[in-house]
């Protein structure tokens, strides 16, 4: 078995363009088969090398290596179409010399004409036939007219079928199929050659691919029958089409949606493991009702008769309930590792984190304090900031949130704030049971004030948020100086 993924390096990467990068890896792994990256980069107009680096970079970080591709090479490179195009020329003059393809001269207004012939007789717009059977003193006449011609595969007349992987047996008419462009009038080769051209010479024997691209199936399977009647293909692929991705509104997930942009889950901080669990339920069921696993257990169930045939609807909600699941899962030193890109970007650190280490000691010990804090509250790893961003910045820039500050520093707090500093700057030991005695002595028995009113005063003062981890573990890991400090400025502003 062989099974590819060909995204186009266009903009950033999809969630349906990953999704079917992850389904293919599946059912490669499932099946002890090979899973072929391939770079279909002929659209030079819209190709980024951006884009390119992004495609490595997204695949890599979900885990899904491939054993054929760009950086690891392989028997049927290059993988990149970009770099084939003496691959295309070769083959599209064998096609036409066999008879499979032949030279169109219709101009623009013409193919126009004969779709609104269509129209008006209630038959599908399609492509005529025109130049399908031209003498060759018809030829030299285009030619000496200047007509410009393209490259039209000749199809069969006859019933088009196939049974797909996914949805069974799919049949197409042929009177629903036309003769299609292969090659530009600038000897430029389209998607409809390079696509099955690459399927047939990499080898692929099975084709994961959208919904989307259905309809090309009845053009693509004359093609490859034409490449194994050349001796350039050993075998038909077999065709199985995934559901849609569905965003809001029951419509299909646009790249205009924030949600379907990959960048948008590596910005937010969204596990691996979580993303790839999530996109495979989109339109793949493990059974059971079993909706949380790993990438193994993944490869393991993987068939393509668990693939539904209906539109999967992509729910942020879900998506981040199951990445918190997954985030909860992780040994609080990966968590940690995990963390320190956002804590650096954020410019929380004092020093580089090489190889996902910290070169001070002193934060590396601090945050692997906080995890036991912070790992039941996280969704994805950016929520991090807003938990203990506190007790990493620099007092110089220690900011209290203006609108906590303005709710709850108000002048009806500065004497609990200074009840609050007495209290601790009391203290013989700095733990949190003692900061928890303290605190509950002067405020609650002392002044009467109920839990609510009596902290939260404190955990905006110290924290700079309303929201913050637990109070007390929060005070002892900010330690003695740093607490009083910001506990004193707080009560200052109050006044």
């Amino acid at each position: 078995m062989r099974v590819r993924f060909p995204p186009s390096p266009t903009g950033d990467p999809h969630v349906g363009m990953v999704r079917s990068a992850l389904f293919n890896y599946a059912f490669a792994r499932h099946y002890g088969g090979t899973y072929v990256f391939r770079i279909e980069d002929t659209d030079a107009a819209r190709n980024t090398e951006q884009s390119y680096h992004a495609l490595i970079h997204t695949l890599r970080w979900m885990g899904l290596e491939w054993d054929e591709g760009p950086e690891a090479g392989g028997d049927y490179g290059p993988y990149r179409q970009s770099e084939r195009g003496g691959i295309y020329a070769d083959i599209a003059a064998r096609l036409k010399a066999a008879g499979h393809a032949y030279d169109c001269y219709c101009t623009a207004e013409e193919l126009e004409a004969g779709r609104e012939r269509a129209r008006a007789q209630k038959r599908t717009p399609g492509y005529e036939g025109t130049c399908r059977d031209l003498t060759p003193e018809q030829v030299a006449a285009h030619q000496a007219a200047g007509r410009s011609s393209v490259l039209r595969f000749r199809m069969p007349e006859r019933q088009l079928n196939w049974n797909d992987l996914v949805r069974g047996e799919i049949t197409f008419a042929p009177e629903n199929v036309f003769d299609y462009v292969l090659v530009r009038a600038d000897g430029s080769p389209l998607y409809t050659l390079v696509n099955p051209v690459d399927d047939a010479l990499m080898r692929i024997t099975h084709v994961l691919r959208g919904e989307d691209l259905l309809s090309s199936t009845p053009r693509q399977i004359p093609l490859h029958e034409a490449l194994i009647e050349l001796g350039l293909s050993e075998r038909v692929p077999q065709f199985g089409h995934l559901p849609y991705v569905m965003g809001e509104g029951n419509k299909k997930l646009s790249k205009r949606d924030p949600e379907a942009s990959f960048s948008y889950y590596l910005k937010r901080g969204f596990l691996p493991e979580g993303l790839l669990n999530y996109l495979a339920l989109l339109g793949w069921s493990m059974g059971d009702d079993r909706e949380l696993f790993t990438k193994q257990e993944m490869v393991a169930a993987f068939d393509g008769a668990r693939i539904s045939v209906n539109p999967a609807r992509f729910d942020l909600k879900k998506c981040e309930a199951i990445n918190a699941v997954h985030l909860r899962r992780l040994d609080p030193v990966d968590l940690a590792k995990r963390l320190l890109p956002f804590l650096a970007d954020a410019g929380l650190l004092s020093g580089d984190a090489p190889d996902g280490h910290l070169a001070n000691d002193a934060e590396w010990r601090l945050l692997l304090a906080t995890i036991p804090l912070i790992q039941e509250r996280m969704v994805v790893l950016s929520d991090a900031l807003g938990m203990v961003g506190f007790l990493f910045a620099e007092e110089a820039r220690f900011q209290v949130d203006p609108d906590d500050a303005a709710k709850v520093l108000t002048p009806e707090a500065k004497p609990v704030l200074e009840a609050a500093v007495a209290a601790l700057a009391a203290l013989t030991e700095w733990t949190t049971a003692s900061i928890d005695e303290a605190l509950r002595a002067a405020l609650i028995e002392g002044l009467g004030l109920k839990p609510k009113a009596a902290f939260t005063a404190i955990r905006v003062a110290a924290t700079g948020r309303r929201v913050s981890p637990p109070l007390f573990e929060s005070l002892e890991l900010l330690g003695r100086e740093r607490t009083l400090a910001r506990l004193r400025a707080a009560a200052e502003t109050t006044a």
